[in-house]
């Protein structure tokens, strides 16, 4: 990570993700996925241990100032502000110093996508940017309000943390171009691909069920924000038909459909109403469906002065907060010598 943020000049981004498949932790020598908080326990220990590495094993003006005129003689660190790293801990042990001197952003951008009880809390430690499941207004407006609560009780601000809704759009130059769009995409839809999909994040079974059987979703070790966001959005006894329903396009989410000017309706609606900073576009055609938002989308946005018509210079901290380095509020800070 740190190599890659020295590379591309800050423009580094991690997502955070503690795994939900047991044949990944099949392959990892596990015999059975984890439980799912405790997944949580260990990923915060893991960022414990990065944040020792990436924040506190150098300490600022620990390189010496070089040129391509320093001679081979000359001092590249002092060594008294480069610190060893120890920890020892329920799953990890580290003794070493951090192999790479101080990127643009030292520690990365932190995504984190789990909108669980135990993912929130997660993401109010922890996250910067926060992915969130498209569903009812008011299930996204509490669970927001909830990360950006627990943030401020841990030090934070509430503006510390961005989120980002993930949106299907399927648009055009008019209603009727867009609705074209979509009934032509519908005929190359899988219904049993989208199921297995849905499947497998959410470690249910669904082919155990009949198309309008009441799904029980058990006690799910998966991705369990997905099956608390499809009971909010298709309620308490959700079937197989809901579920295709829901996900007619194969996301997540109900596809939005129609003009630049309805979607742009509707994601100032979805900013204002539920406080989300911004959208994680789902893919349905590759390219034409970028293509088709930024070429119709995106001027309407820019005219209604709720979408740059500019690049920021800097990080891709820079550009989302307006500073390079976490700020002082955050978790990571603790660890800085």
């Amino acid at each position: 990570m740190s190599t890659l943020d020295h590379l591309t000049g800050g423009r580094i981004g991690w997502n955070i993700v503690t795994g939900y498949l047991d044949s990944a932790a099949r392959a990892a020598g596990l015999p059975a996925q984890t439980a799912h908080d405790d997944r949580y326990d260990l990923a915060d220990e893991y960022m414990e241990l990065v944040y020792k590495l990436w924040e506190g094993s150098w300490e600022d003006g620990a390189v010496q100032p070089r040129s391509r005129a320093t001679g081979p003689d000359s001092t590249y660190a002092d060594p008294s502000k480069v610190h060893v790293v120890h920890h020892q801990g329920k799953q990890y042990r580290v003794d070493a110093m951090h192999l790479c001197e101080p990127s643009p952003q030292r520690t990365p951008v932190l995504y984190q996508a789990g909108s669980s009880t135990r993912g929130r809390q997660f993401a109010a430690t922890h996250a910067e940017c926060v992915f969130v499941n498209g569903q009812s207004m008011p299930g996204v407006k509490d669970i927001v309000q909830d990360i950006r609560s627990q943030a401020v009780q841990r030090g934070r601000s509430a503006s510390d943390i961005k989120v980002f809704l993930g949106a299907t759009i399927v648009t055009g130059r008019s209603d009727a171009e867009a609705r074209d769009k979509f009934e032509d995409y519908r005929q190359y839809v899988s219904s049993e691909a989208a199921l297995v999909h849905a499947a497998a994040s959410m470690g249910i079974d669904l082919a155990k069920f009949d198309l309008d059987e009441p799904v029980d979703a058990g006690k799910s070790q998966a991705i369990v924000s997905n099956i608390e966001a499809m009971t909010r959005s298709a309620g308490p006894q959700w079937t197989r038909r809901k579920l295709l329903e829901q996900m007619v396009l194969g996301s997540r989410q109900a596809p939005w459909v129609g003009s630049a000017e309805k979607i742009a309706d509707l994601m100032m609606e979805w900013s204002q109403q539920a406080d989300v900073d911004g959208f994680n576009l789902s893919r349905t055609v590759v390219p034409e469906c970028f293509d088709d938002f930024i070429s119709h989308v995106v001027p309407v946005l820019q005219e209604r002065g709720v979408y740059k018509t500019g690049y920021r210079e800097g990080s891709l901290r820079d550009k989302l907060f307006g500073h390079a380095l976490l700020p002082a509020s955050h978790h990571a800070q603790q660890f800085r010598p």
